[in-house]
């Protein structure tokens, strides 16, 4: 005979084992990152070209009017808009006077010092503005907003691409993130653990352009179509159980 008391008791059983969460310790970021710790910064990062990229470059120097070859631009008046280049599958553009310059691999500071460097035989004291206009990540997986963001500046940490995405779901899997990055057309990929200090000295701890960072479901999400296979189940149960209580009691 079913007393309310057990009754309530079963019920609060199966409920806690149907939606029990994660523990805290599956979701805390940096578990072993001590108070006033400092992690030395080894990466010293700086982007590199790749191939495809779409590069802006604007030359600047006291005589404009002799920067002009280098500075092409399509359009007329307040409608000229500066000309991109793109970096073909060798890892070079056709920028103007000075022809085919390999940019793929160096990194913007030394392409600045290179362009400098050639452009310095036609102008006097140039100054060379250089950036990647396709700087974009996507994130996939277990995380509030997947997508992919268009980055404005050039550099970006796998923990900034989070909050981006609004953080990571509560059933993203934190100690095996994926980054998916192309090194000279081979896609190469790296797990990094989210809840130990020793990834913010990862090689991915900053982003390069067109990284894919994909979050794993953990295994409560993993296993959230059994529980939801149950759940009828389990309600029949519990409808039943709740029947033959009152007609036992009454």
């Amino acid at each position: 005979m079913f007393k309310k008391p057990l009754l309530v008791l079963v019920i609060i059983f199966i409920f806690g084992f149907l939606f029990s969460c994660s523990s805290q310790k599956d979701v805390v970021y940096l578990q072993n990152f001590e108070p006033q710790e400092g992690v030395e910064d080894l990466n010293k990062f700086e982007p590199r070209f790749k191939v495809n990229d779409i590069v802006s470059i604007f030359v600047s120097a006291y005589d404009m009017e002799a920067v002009e070859p280098f500075n092409l631009s399509t359009g007329s008046g307040d409608n000229t808009e500066a000309i991109d280049y793109i970096i073909d599958k060798d890892g070079y553009i056709d920028y103007p006077v000075l022809g085919r310059v390999e940019l793929k691999g160096k990194t913007v500071s030394a392409a600045k010092e290179m362009l400098v460097d050639r452009l310095s035989k036609y102008l006097k004291d140039p100054i060379v503005n250089i950036r990647i206009k396709n700087f974009r990540i996507t994130l996939l997986g277990a995380i509030k907003s997947p997508g992919t963001y268009v980055i404005s500046g050039e550099r970006i940490t796998l923990l900034e691409a989070i909050g981006l995405g609004g953080d990571l779901d509560i059933k993203g899997k934190r100690d095996n993130i994926m980054v998916i990055r192309d090194i000279d057309g081979t896609k190469v990929s790296t797990r990094v653990n989210l809840r130990d200090k020793s990834f913010l000295t990862s090689p991915v701890y900053y982003l390069t352009q067109n990284d894919v960072v994909y979050v794993e479901p953990n295994k409560y999400a993993t296993s959230a179509s059994k529980r939801d296979g149950r759940l009828g189940l389990v309600m029949g149960v519990l409808g039943f159980l709740v029947s033959m209580t009152v007609l036992i009691t009454n």
